[in-house]
């Protein structure tokens, strides 16, 4: 897991691993179930037949959460996830509506140091 571990470079499955960041607002969320971290990182690695992995998540502020994933292909998966997210719902919320999606092209970037790319 990226977060509160070391920052080491490995690689996924041949390739360099990249950084995909889903940043949640509570204010935003119809229900903004603490779920949420554990849920949606489950339903995307599904959904991508393991090429997103699961690689933890922060409270970015009292409202804002975080949640990191890793794959070979970040912005290729990112899009992938947002076709996700527009066609289903996770714990009563349309997260199309109210997430945004980072990437970088770095093992575990911070938030800062990644590119937004929706909405």
């Amino acid at each position: 897991m990226c977060r509160g571990y070391s920052k080491k470079k490995t690689t996924f499955r041949g390739e360099s691993v990249q950084t995909i960041i889903i940043k949640l607002n509570a204010g935003l969320l119809e229900n903004p179930d603490t779920d949420l971290r554990y849920v949606l990182p489950e339903r995307i690695e599904e959904f991508t037949n393991h090429l997103v992995s699961d690689n933890g998540y922060d409270y970015l502020s009292s409202s804002e959460l975080g949640i990191w994933l890793e794959t070979e292909h970040a912005e290729e998966m990112a899009h992938q996830i947002l076709e996700l997210l527009k066609n289903e719902k996770f714990c009563q919320n349309d997260l199309s509506l109210s997430a945004e999606i980072y990437i970088s092209p770095q093992e575990c970037a911070e938030l800062e140091h990644s590119q937004k790319i929706y909405p």
